[in-house]
């Protein structure tokens, strides 16, 4: 399974500044939290200290994430190289007499009410390294849908 984490050099940043402030602010932030909640005695009845617990399982485990996310990245550009469909490309595609415009994103900006699908969504998949004209089939819940690619920017 490939690990690759496509994005934009703005996601990248925008990754990067959200583990910063998890590992400079919210984490010790909490750290403190626990520690003042742990000398008020008796833990079992201590609500402070159980809740400041989770935020920081939380805190903890969102700073791994991000972490791997941030080890994985690979930032594209705008627009891809050649013809075919990768990251970046904007598809436009007929599909039941209806266009409708997609760009291409990595995962982590997916946003599909907004026409932003993601390279790992079985449409995207589908779309990758096709060329204006082609046509390509997706299994919906409600059938096979086929879109034809009337245009790639």
């Amino acid at each position: 399974m490939d690990s690759t984490q496509y994005m934009s050099k703005e996601k990248l940043e925008s990754l990067k500044q959200e583990l910063k402030e998890l590992k400079e602010e919210k984490i010790p932030g909490l750290a403190k939290r626990i520690d003042d909640a742990r000398q008020m005695g008796d833990l079992s009845e201590n609500a402070e200290y159980h809740a400041a617990r989770e935020e920081m399982a939380w805190a903890q485990s969102k700073a791994k994430e991000l972490g791997y996310l941030l080890d994985n990245a690979h930032v594209v550009g705008a627009k891809p190289r050649g013809n075919h469909i990768g990251i970046g490309s904007v598809v436009t595609a007929r599909a039941s007499g209806k266009e409708r415009a997609f760009t291409i994103v990595g995962a982590q900006e997916a946003d599909p009410l907004n026409g932003r699908i993601s390279n790992e969504s079985p449409l995207g998949q589908a779309f990758f390294g096709k060329n204006k004209g082609d046509k390509v089939q997706i299994t919906v819940p409600a059938g096979v849908q086929v879109y034809e690619i009337i245009d790639v920017q």
